[in-house]
């Protein structure tokens, strides 16, 4: 994947999780710069969401700890390259616990 391809996913991908969290209803103020997607919850704490161009990975800040992203071609998939569970996955449980309500991201 050229630097082109990486950004153009990770853009998408960061409107795609902001569309899911506004369309959960959930009450999560949210912020979108296009390289980092900053979820905040009533509670003050917060979910960073953020591109990382040199190691070509989406990362994600909360709560429960840091996670590494890694895109999986063929798949579509960003896959955590600890874990191996997918982004959509992950961040459905992280944010669902940090907003105490069911958030799913598809």
């Amino acid at each position: 994947m050229n630097e082109t391809q990486f950004n153009e996913r990770v853009t998408a991908t960061l409107q795609h999780i902001e569309q899911a969290v506004e369309d959960s209803g959930a009450d999560i103020e949210f912020e979108n710069t296009g390289d980092m997607l900053t979820l905040e919850f009533t509670d003050g704490s917060k979910v960073i969401v953020n591109r990382q161009g040199a190691a070509s990975q989406i990362w994600v800040a909360s709560r429960s700890g840091g996670y590494h992203y890694n895109y999986q071609e063929g798949t579509g998939l960003w896959v955590n390259d600890q874990s191996g569970v997918g982004l959509s996955e992950d961040l459905s449980r992280i944010i669902s616990q940090q907003a105490r309500t069911p958030v799913h991201i598809a």
